[in-house]
């Protein structure tokens, strides 16, 4: 081999790792970075809301359990999870510190809802759902009462047609074809 190959290729190697790496004194000195800065989540809470008749205590599968967090006074986002055969409605994604506002919606049952500050890093709400109420009046007193109302959508009573004419109302059909006349 030449003496030119064995020295030539180290001292090319040497030149290009110089000026390829260039490192600005600018970047080097200054604390100023330019990219995308990573920001870490916020820490979260574990959330579980058991949803449960009052009356005997067994679970209310398939009820819509609403979420509505605000942090600094600032809204975050509704989510909606539905409870499981258990009753029980999971999340794990509202950030610590903040307020959370929980609806519990279900079939037959007055809705819930309550506000919650949530400062821990795990929290277990249980929540009894009651038959619907009568309306509260200034006039009446009808605390405790059950309401006249079933739950559902309300129909108004529509008021029928006029009645179906009689059979006998109806003039008989002649028998015989009649002939037209010339």
């Amino acid at each position: 081999m030449s003496l030119n190959r064995i020295v030539g290729l180290p001292l090319l190697l040497l030149v290009f790792a110089t000026f390829a790496t260039p490192t600005p004194a600018h970047c080097q000195d200054s604390k100023e970075y330019r990219g995308r800065k990573y920001k870490a989540p916020p820490e979260t809470s574990h959330i579980v809301v058991h949803v449960a008749k009052n009356s005997n205590g067994k679970p209310i599968a398939n009820a819509a359990v609403v979420f509505n967090p605000t942090k600094d006074g600032k809204d975050i986002g509704s989510l909606e999870i539905k409870t499981d055969p258990d009753g029980n409605a999971t999340i794990d994604v509202i950030p610590t510190g903040s307020m959370v506002r929980v609806q519990v919606i279900a079939n037959g049952f007055a809705t819930y809802a309550e506000d919650f500050l949530i400062s821990e890093s795990s929290r277990d709400i249980a929540v009894k759902m009651l038959r619907p109420q009568e309306q509260i009046s200034a006039y009446v007193n009808n605390e405790g009462k059950p309401s006249e109302r079933k739950p559902g959508v309300q129909e108004p009573v529509k008021p029928s047609a006029k009645p179906a004419a009689s059979p006998a109302s109806v003039p008989p059909a002649s028998a015989s074809p009649t002939a037209p006349k010339q």
